[in-house]
């Protein structure tokens, strides 16, 4: 068979610029250049043991192969988890169109409107039917938005519950029974005491901070809530619900019955179930509480020509400000799938949204009438769209069982006498109808034939929705197919994604994200299934996920593998979770101290502090290297509470530390555990790994290193991988077995997290095989080395080195001295880089002042080489500003990024022409990006934040006060 190796499809440069590029490095072969930049002691000493590389052709009909081992059942379980439709114009113009798929997260506002929009959206979505004041732009899953509650609850306890030493938080007993395993998760290390009860009885005391309620509840009723909420307020408690939020479309919303933060899942806004996700999580509170929501918010400001602009708002709450103190490790989150889920309720509107959710409680209605008319007891009275059904006496569950299976029906079986049945949007008057007949059998009646749904409401007046939502003309504009196409577009083309150019984005590892990697996440068969059905419905996700355990755990070295972190943060909390419960194994519970590294990622120390345990910090020397002595004298001070060392290897600076392996030796002989972050984990597949290193256990992420795309900001996949003595530990789950036999309880709602998106990182490992992820990392290095030494031939500073004088992956360059020379700064340089069509490279991280550039392997040389010739003339243009040919003030950085708007205005005050602002090298004409705003205002924005998609002339004339 002639197939084209994939590797060759995946790396950028051709073994023809190999050589070119070496010579430009200084290294007489790509061996030698590995050899000078990894150290030789951490060396792999043989190839990984993979399977043989497939082509794409392979991999694609492999694939197709192990997804119909899955069983696509209709599904009526429910428990968070709804069969949904996806509307076709949004799968194919955003879940499978690089476009909205290959952005990072929307930092870099400039570039970033068009996703920006369409998250803010989500967010005006989100407070209309909650009746909220403010939103985020996703969370992870329900379950851990529900734990984010708690923590944001604890933050806000009153002064008297704080002097009160308040530590106990209500869960009335029906909430999710998976919720309340995280839940349990968040609440053990940090002290909080959960208690369970029923919340029509419960009393409030001073010990009580805060409570959580499901609205329905997971038996599918309806509650009045209102009187507990004005109870928990009384004794100076909050209140956080779980709604689900197409219910919200016919039902009373919580922002209307007092509520103080709402949480849920976007899943049934057109987002497949995958096994479990990913889906936008989401949060919504109380105005007052805009400096203790997690997550990331979308806000309005101005632009430098005082142009309404889009942004993040409020970066004040990120952990890389706030480190140890912050309460969430929140980083990665959901913003595809967000994205999705407010293109289904633009293209919805309010009365499709109606539409939708009376067809659901409709059909609802008709089953329980049809099911108590055959002898069956329905113990909810008040419902949405599941029913808790007790089967008449004499009459087996296990018979209704076998017959729904033999239909291909999937129930929720709660014990010996009770099913669940959830409705979704899908239902048929001909399902109803096969329902039934099961029913009838199971009690020998003939069943009722259901030939229509009419529209009922079967609850009682008193919680239907009175208020209006989604009024505003976004929500009323798109509703045929061919505008819906349009909008999308529009949007799409205020964005640099990977299909525009080169993101150079230091630390985030922008690679190529296949197409035939993406294939199979559209498949019904990939899309279709729920997390809690039987095993035997879903053999093809088996044989994923247990594959991709055991690849994982020898590209690391390591034992064992858990899937179910939903990011790398996630990651980084499961991994000290584990490590915390090896030690109380052991008798050593009292560990509480972990050491990190002054230039470690924010999320490290949110996530000790998340843990329970105590960050001390250790100091970089000024090669950017971790100061051994400052470790030593650290690790043995605090040896008899010392949990466990974090380290990032290669280094946040972009260097593999010499002496790694003695930091490893060290931290063992004072009993502690070390996790490596594997946020760059991209420099050592098949050539070293974390198990060689002597490290316990190491987080992936698999939206880095193994392809998955990042999405604008989510989906993420962060696995961690651990050595023998703690694979008894990992994760558990409260519905499916996984995870160690004295496994930790969950640390996601779904027990494989994202599992939908599992495929792309399949796909990538089995078309690269061991040899092809060997040379990947090795172009990864080349790549970086090449950049670094074109930089430093122009004059750039390149901050941090090797030992040999070479980068990792990744390179920091200073830009400070150009600060002090000419008023140029590093965010002067990234917005001028847009000016020639690239996304700005990381800004001030891990270093203030500096550029952090990050290539892949994925990026051809001529791509790389456009690069270099932008920062060339980007460079001129400075020496033009110390030279007095450009104004001080007014040039071509200092205005960056220039808008088309701006190009073609009738006045021109400029001391420089509009052809050396637009298109300052030739190329740039042949393929330019114009951003659709110029250089944002930022502090504008936070003291007036504005987080809805209100008309134009209203973010004129209110705010919301963040003083």
């Amino acid at each position: 068979m002639a197939t084209e190796k994939f590797v060759s499809r995946h790396i950028g440069p051709r073994n023809g610029d190999i050589k070119t590029m070496l010579e430009t490095v200084g290294a007489p072969s790509l061996e030698a250049l590995i050899d000078e930049t990894i150290p030789s002691g951490i060396r792999l000493e043989k190839a990984l043991e993979l399977p043989k590389a497939l082509s794409e052709y392979e991999y694609f009909s492999k694939m197709k192969g192990i997804a119909a081992q899955n069983k696509v059942f209709r599904t009526f379980i429910g428990q968070g988890y709804y069969d949904t439709i996806t509307p076709a114009a949004i799968q194919r113009n955003v879940l499978e169109n690089p476009g909205w798929y290959t952005p990072y997260t929307p930092y870099q506002a400039e570039v970033s409107q068009g996703r920006l929009e369409a998250l803010l959206n989500f967010q005006t979505m989100i407070l209309d039917l909650t009746k909220m004041e403010l939103a985020n732009s996703s969370l992870l899953d329900e379950a851990t938005a529900v734990g984010e509650s708690m923590y944001m609850m604890q933050a806000l306890r009153s002064r008297a519950k704080k002097k009160a030493e308040a530590n106990q938080f209500f869960v009335d007993e029906n909430v999710f029974a998976h919720t309340l395993d995280v839940l349990t998760t968040r609440a053990t290390p940090l002290g909080i005491e959960l208690v369970i009860g029923n919340f029509k009885t419960f009393e409030f005391t001073d010990q009580v901070f805060g409570a959580i309620v499901q609205y329905p509840n997971s038996n599918g009723s309806i509650e009045d809530y209102s009187a507990f909420v004005e109870r928990a307020h009384q004794a100076e408690s909050l209140v956080a619900v779980a709604a689900d939020l197409m219910s919200l479309v016919l039902l009373t919303p919580p922002g209307e019955w007092g509520a103080d933060i709402v949480v849920g899942t976007s899943q049934r806004f057109g987002i497949p179930m995958g096994y479990g996700g990913p889906h936008a999580a989401y949060m919504a509170c109380r105005e007052a509480y805009k400096r203790s929501i997690p997550g990331r918010i979308i806000g309005v400001t101005k632009d430098a020509q005082g142009n309404n602009a889009l942004r993040l708002a409020l970066q004040t709450r990120e952990q890389h400000i706030k480190r140890e103190k912050a309460t969430s490790n929140i980083c990665t989150a959901q913003a595809l799938l967000a994205t999705m889920a407010s293109f289904y309720g633009v293209y919805h509107g309010q009365e499709g949204l109606k539409r939708i959710a009376a067809h659901i409680h409709s059909a609802t209605s008709i089953l329980s009438e049809g099911l108590k008319s055959l002898g069956y007891q329905q113990t909810v009275h008040n419902f949405f769209d599941t029913l808790q059904i007790v089967v008449p006496t004499g009459v087996s569950v296990e018979e209704i069982r076998k017959a729904a299976l033999q239909a291909e029906f999937n129930f929720c079986y709660r014990n010996d006498t009770t099913i669940g049945i959830s409705i979704d949007e899908k239902i048929s008057a001909a399902e109803l109808s096969t329902m039934l007949s099961i029913f009838a059998k199971a009690v020998g009646k003939k069943a009722v034939v259901i030939d229509s749904i009419e529209e009922k409401i079967s609850f009682d007046s008193k919680y239907t929705r009175t208020s209006e939502f989604l009024t505003l003309d976004v929500f009323k504009r798109y509703r045929s197919e061919t505008a819906l196409m349009r909008y999308i577009k529009s949007l799409e083309k205020k964005d640099i994604g990977l299909n525009t150019s080169m993101i150079s984005l230091g630390s985030c590892t922008m690679k190529l994200n296949a197409a035939v990697e993406m294939l199979p996440i559209s498949w019904p068969e990939i899309g279709g299934i729920h997390p809690f059905v039987p095993v035997d419905q879903a053999l093809g996700y088996k044989k994923i996920i247990e594959d991709l355990e055991k690849w994982l755990s020898v590209i690391t070295g390591f034992a064992g593998c858990t899937l179910q972190p939903n990011s790398g943060a996630a990651g980084e909390y499961t991994g000290l979770m584990v490590i915390r419960q090896y030690h109380i194994s052991r008798g050593d519970g009292h560990r509480n101290v972990v050491l990190i590294p002054s230039s470690a990622h924010g999320t490290n120390p949110a996530s000790v502090t998340m843990s329970g345990m105590n960050v001390v910090i250790v100091n970089c020397d000024a090669d950017g290297n971790v100061e051994f002595e400052d470790l030593k004298a650290k690790a043995e001070k605090y040896k008899d509470v010392l949990c466990a060392y974090m380290i990032t290897y290669p280094s946040t600076h972009g260097v593999f530390e010499t002496g790694i392996k003695a930091m490893m030796n060290l931290i063992h002989d004072n009993g502690g555990q070390v996790y490596m972050d594997g946020a760059n984990m991209n420099a050592q597949v098949g050539l070293t790994n974390p198990g060689t290193i002597g490290a316990d256990v190491c987080h992936l992420n698999l939206h880095k290193t193994f392809a998955i795309p990042h999405g604008g900001g989510g989906p993420g996949v962060g696995p961690i991988c651990v050595a023998s003595h703690l694979v008894q530990f990992l994760p558990s789950h409260k519905f499916v077995k996984t995870g160690g036999e004295n496994g930790i309880t969950a640390v996601a709602a779904a027990p494989f997290g994202s599992a939908s998106v599992l495929p792309i990182t399949y796909g990538y490992i089995a078309m690269l095989g061991a040899e092809g992820l060997e040379q990947v990392t090795k172009m990864a290095i080349l790549n970086a080395n090449y950049l670094a030494s074109s930089f430093q031939k122009m004059g750039f500073k390149i901050l941090y080195k090797g030992a040999q004088g070479r980068v990792g992956h990744e390179m920091i360059f200073d830009c400070r001295e150009f600060n002090k020379s000419v008023g140029i700064t590093d965010t002067d340089i990234a917005k001028r880089l847009m000016d020639y069509g690239f996304h700005a490279p990381t800004l001030s991280f891990p270093v203030h002042g500096t550029l952090m550039v990050e290539p892949t392997e994925s990026e051809p040389l001529e791509e790389m080489d456009r690069f270099i010739e932008a920062l060339a003339k980007i460079n001129e243009e400075m020496k033009e500003i110390e030279d007095g040919i450009a104004d001080v003030s007014d040039n071509v950085l200092k205005n960056a990024p220039h808008t088309h708007q701006v190009l073609t205005a009738d006045e021109w005050n400029h001391t420089y022409s509009r052809k050396k602002a637009a298109y300052p090298l030739s190329w740039v004409a042949d393929n330019k990006f114009w951003p659709s705003v110029g250089r944002v205002d930022d502090a504008y924005g936070d003291r007036n934040l504005m987080c809805t998609c209100a008309p134009l002339e209203a973010y004129n004339e209110e705010c919301i006060d963040v003083d």
